[in-house]
């Protein structure tokens, strides 16, 4: 037998939110000593708790100011805000899957979006 399933929306979050989010289901779980925390849930939250070093509104904010510039759609505002670069190579590595690249002044312009987060 195969279940299927189908997507119902989509939404991007950051690892600042997620980190917000999973340690809401941490607390809520601890308080059900019946309940054990999962393999992978104990992993996820030790990944954003590593990871994650914006607070959850700092974030939301870059990401805002991100998808403010031309050259940032969503997806990539996103990722940005989660890996935070701070040169231009690592920024381009954000960029290595698109069909386009990006001049040295917009590379600039986004990096220094970002610096003001770091």
């Amino acid at each position: 037998m195969t279940i299927f399933k189908e997507v119902i929306s989509e939404e991007y979050i950051t690892i600042a939110e997620t980190k917000a989010l999973l340690a809401e289901l941490e607390t809520e779980r601890s308080e059900d000593p019946d309940r054990e925390m999962r393999y992978e849930l104990a992993r996820a939250i030790e990944h954003v708790n590593r990871f994650a070093t914006l607070s959850p509104e700092e974030a939301r904010e870059l990401v805002e100011q991100l998808e403010a510039l031309d050259t940032v759609d969503d997806s990539i505002a996103y990722k940005i805000a989660d890996l935070l670069p701070q040169s231009r190579s690592e920024l381009r590595a954000v960029y290595a899957q698109e069909r386009y690249s990006l001049s040295g002044e917009e590379l600039d312009d986004i990096l220094d979006v970002v610096a003001q987060y770091v």
